[in-house]
């Protein structure tokens, strides 16, 4: 039996693992990390040729591992969202990639919540994206205003899985998951949405066609002049976003399991069956398959606050900082940390807002500093489960992956605040894998989502420490009360001061 390849693009990595459904094993896996650019001030940017490169050289390095052993019957992607750039006739690019952390359209977000709120709400309400400068539909409207003659000319505007997918099949193909996280489609009708068009200023034209997330392709050599060393018949399947296929890579699928993933930034989600809204604007709602949608929310501060925590506040190195925050009770003696370091996405959905500690006293020492802050980075995602809970069942278990996950006392600390008991996969690869369960389905080994998540392997279940948990919840009312109270007056809106 041939193997199926999940390949991830994130904003950190290029990723491909090799399955064996003849074994049920993964038999092998290749990464490179990618470099992300800061041109000015707001801005955050990647070189699509470099993602290119980095592609082919970790599919070199995976085949390489796989040599004299079976061929290889699926390439199945799993891709970062919201990122965009420019294409002139040929596909070349004439900007780099404006990925997800881009704040550049602070202003033209900040318009569509506020002197447009209702055409902003209108086309939250059509393609289930929250309003923020994140969204392809807002980076598209800055550049309307500001360098009107990229939109002219620009033959077409696509992701970095559609530059992908061009040079690996000569066609602009975009699916329907990626296509729901540019804020410029309706999932409903399956359709490029007319109203975020016109905030965009661009046609359809200029964006590629839609597909379903199990669309395949057959792979031809020849328009990529061999780049990949494949021989016999390849089927390339377009797969999905990184977030949701997430959720089928955990085997969040069953209602009930929510899924939490701390890497750079974060994201907590559940897998339902039809489209859901949140009335002010704060949740997605991705599509994952026909009949599988993914809803929650995405923070913008995860694992940087560790990393900000060891460089710039210990100079030392992440384990450290964890070592010496387990110090520390549960609490850290009333300290609180709002862990807003690069704005917030969910629950706030402002790009300006800033971080802050509360009940700073004489007796806090640094190790209470490094308690309080990883305690509020759980807190934080917990306020986004909060904003689900009305419209989704009530988390039984968390699936949690991420680069958070390598840390026992992190993830024992999720348990106590959540109160459920937290399980984590057997490989932390779970956009990947996720990519490969779609494939499986595609290629009718299974017949549904539900089953291609029961063949995801389990590693270790924390469960929650009841005493804990009591603190805990009475401290993350405290938390949250404080957050309402700060956020009407502003506290955490960073000032300039002369």
């Amino acid at each position: 039996m041939a193997y199926i390849l999940g390949a991830d693009i994130g904003t950190t990595n290029v990723k491909i693992l090799a399955y064996d459904p003849a074994t049920d094993q993964l038999v092998g896996s290749a990464s490179t990390p990618i470099t992300t650019y800061y041109p000015e001030p707001n801005q955050c940017e990647q070189s699509p040729t470099e993602i290119w490169d980095a592609f082919v050289t970790v599919f070199k390095e995976l085949i390489g591992q796989l040599e004299n052993r079976q061929p290889v019957q699926t390439i199945a992607f799993s891709t970062a969202m919201h990122s965009i750039m420019a294409v002139d006739g040929e596909g070349k690019p004439i900007t780099n990639a404006v990925i997800w952390s881009d704040n550049r359209a602070e202003e033209e977000a900040h318009t569509l919540k506020t002197e447009q709120a209702a055409l902003g709400q209108a086309i939250y309400h059509q393609t289930g994206v929250p309003v923020h400068p994140m969204i392809p539909l807002c980076k598209l409207a800055y550049w309307r205003h500001h360098q009107p003659d990229l939109l002219h000319q620009a033959a077409r505007f696509i992701s970095i899985k559609e530059y992908l997918w061009f040079r690996l099949t000569g066609e602009y193909e975009i699916d329907y998951s990626i296509a729901n996280a540019t804020g410029l489609f309706d999932p409903e009708h399956k359709q490029w949405s007319d109203l975020a068009l016109s905030v965009a200023g661009i046609h359809t034209s200029q964006l590629s066609r839609l597909v379903p997330t199990t669309h395949q392709r057959p792979f031809v050599p020849s328009v990529i002049d061999n780049a990949l060393p494949l021989t016999g018949e390849v089927s390339l399947l377009i797969g999905a976003s990184d977030g949701c296929l997430a959720n089928l890579g955990a085997g969040a699928i069953p209602t009930g399991t929510t899924t939490l993933t701390i890497g750079t930034s974060g994201a907590i989600r559940q897998t339902v069956r039809h489209p859901l809204r949140d009335k002010q604007g704060r949740l997605f709602c991705y599509y994952l398959d026909e009949g599988y949608y993914v809803v929650g929310g995405p923070t913008n501060n995860g694992a940087n606050v560790l990393q900000w925590l060891a460089e710039r506040f210990t100079q030392t190195e992440t384990e450290a900082v964890l070592t010496k925050a387990a110090s520390i009770d549960a609490g850290a003696e009333g300290l609180l940390f709002y862990p807003y370091l690069h704005g917030e996405r969910a629950p706030l959905w402002d790009a300006a807002v800033r971080g802050a500690y509360l009940h700073v006293d004489w007796n806090h020492t640094q190790a209470h500093f490094l308690r309080a802050s990883l305690e509020g980075v759980l807190f934080n995602l917990w306020s986004i489960n909060k904003l689900l809970t009305p419209h989704t069942h009530p988390t039984q278990v968390i699936h949690a992956n991420g680069g958070f996950a390598q840390s026992a006392f992190w993830v024992q600390m999720l348990a106590d605040i959540a109160g459920v008991p937290v399980r984590l996969n057997a490989s932390n690869e779970s956009g990947a894998i996720g990519a490969i369960l779609l494939a499986i389905k595609a290629n009718g080994t299974v017949s549904t989502l539900d089953e291609a998540a029961g063949l995801v392997t389990f590693g270790e279940t924390y469960q929650p420490d009841a005493e804990r948990h009591t603190k805990y919840r009475q401290i993350f009312e405290e938390w949250s009360k404080r957050l309402t109270l700060s956020a009407h007056a502003e506290l955490f809106r960073n000032q300039s001061y002369i």
